[in-house]
């Protein structure tokens, strides 16, 4: 089959399997444990014996595995002891949940597609962000399938508290949020009875208390989030602080004999550590900056002029404090606006925690990666083909998890649904440009890069309009 009949073919096809034949049986199993130990003590900090792995496997990844993603209370008989029963516990769920939305043209098409998704899956050539394996078809759990998430917080104490509890969900679910605080009013206005208030950068506190008590997913891995704050906000600056202020602390207390590694019994007393921050510039204020002007910076509830800053200064503040302490990042808001892809439904006015995600407002986009490194034959030749045929499989995996899957509010579930945004992406880029003897920072590297980058997008594009075609609109 050629590349423009797999692109021009609306049903999805086997590719890597043959009817009647499991993926599974292609591969060599073995049985090995699962044994993680503490580095700072020797300690053992996680162990399951017996465990059923592809002897192609490495130990790591069988560990991550055993570890992050079976499922079930440890040394019971429902825990999860074998790769196969994760891979078929997602990929039937997916399945099912495709079946009864009509994304597949009858059962052989539907049976096609479990097939050519559990080959990919257990061949490492895919994977999917892990809220997927913490969380689909898992009985008793919130079916939430994606990793990226932008909650809305307004000017108001419900929408500030509910944002903690929006968090909350959504890490225990294994995902990651960002939140654009910039809608709160500064320590520096007033409120409607005359008082005093808060500003966002001292509720950043409560929300980042409640992520650090949080294991997201049950597990190990730490809760995520994302804070920004527009460059024009009067407490812009505080934001800018706040998390360098605390890491001196952290500096004074570790001197003093406490406990301040990242995990350590000491470190939850300092505050801002659970949190990316990024700071929102606009092409004003950069040409203030390079004007040697200075930036206004504006109430919240009226928009008045609270003060007035050099636009360097602040430049160079944010540049002090991420050189001491990592953070804030920036955000360029105008060029991220600039390249929206659906301006009329809204601004972007934030992204989840790594920032892959730069969409509207209460939005979720679940993940997923193709392994570059398994489509690069011997002789170097890339398998356009079938790079392709698994785009297009992970596409329709992706979709359905939009449309089956739990979100933690009703406004996050119904724009999820309406944009449909899903992340596709690929992983091993470095491997496989070493692989061809092209330098990483090079013309070639880059010029393979662009050209496979431009094969997926342009594959997930016609799948998806495919299935446009196909579906009923959510």
């Amino acid at each position: 089959m050629s590349t423009l009949d797999v692109i021009r073919s609306a049903t999805l096809t086997r590719w890597f399997t043959e009817p009647g034949r499991s993926p599974y049986e292609e591969l060599e199993w073995s049985r090995r444990d699962a044994r993680l130990v503490d580095h700072r003590d020797g300690s053992v900090a996680f162990e399951q014996n017996g465990v059923e792995f592809p002897t192609s496997w490495s130990v790591t990844a069988s560990n991550i595995v055993t570890q992050k993603y079976f499922r079930g209370p440890l040394g019971s008989d429902r825990r999860e002891h074998s790769l196969r029963q994760v891979i078929d516990r997602v990929v039937d769920t997916i399945t099912r949940w495709g079946t009864e939305a009509g994304h597949f043209g009858g059962a052989e098409e539907a049976e096609t597609f479990a097939e050519e998704l559990r080959y990919l899956l257990v061949n490492q050539r895919a994977s999917f962000n892990s809220p997927v394996w913490f969380n689909i078809g898992v009985p008793g759990v919130a079916q939430q399938a994606a990793a990226c998430f932008i909650l809305e917080v307004d000017d108001e104490l419900s929408s500030i508290l509910n944002w903690y509890a929006e968090e909350g969900v959504i890490f225990k679910g294994g995902s990651g949020a960002g939140t654009n605080l910039s809608r709160i009013r500064s320590a520096s206005e007033e409120l409607g009875n005359g008082g005093t208030p808060s500003g966002p950068v001292s509720f950043m506190r409560g929300a980042d208390a409640s992520a650090g008590t949080i294991k997201s997913g049950g597990t190990t891995r730490r809760a995520a989030k994302m804070v920004i704050l527009d460059v024009d906000h009067p407490d812009v600056e505080e934001f800018i602080w706040c998390k360098a202020i605390e890491e001196r602390k952290a500096h004074v207390l570790a001197d003093a004999g406490f406990d301040m590694d990242i995990d350590g019994a000491d470190s939850f007393s300092v505050q801002y550590q659970n949190a990316n921050n990024s700071v929102r510039l606009t092409d004003d204020f950069m040409e203030a900056v390079l004007a040697d002007g200075e930036w206004e910076l504006r109430a919240r509830t009226t928009g008045e002029v609270v003060r007035k800053v050099p636009a360097r200064s602040l430049l160079r503040q944010i540049a002090a404090a991420a050189w001491e302490c990592a953070d804030p990042g920036v955000q360029f808001d105008t060029t991220i606006n600039d390249w929206n892809t659906t301006p009329n439904a809204g601004r972007i006015e934030a992204s989840n925690p790594c920032s892959e995600h730069l969409r509207l407002n209460n939005s979720a986009c679940n993940l997923a990666s193709v392994n570059l490194l398994p489509y690069l034959g011997e002789d170097g030749q890339f398998d356009v083909e079938g790079f392709i045929h698994t785009c297009r499989v992970l596409v329709t995996a992706q979709d359905i998890l939009v449309g089956g899957s739990d979100y933690p509010t009703d406004a996050i579930a119904e724009q999820s649904r309406r944009a449909r945004d899903i992340g596709l992406g690929y992983t091993n880029l470095g491997a496989s440009l070493m692989a061809q003897g092209l330098a990483y920072d090079s013309e070639d590297g880059r010029a393979w890069a662009a050209a496979v980058t431009g094969i997926l997008t342009g594959a997930a594009a016609v799948r998806s309009t495919e299935l446009a075609e196909a579906l009923e609109p959510a």
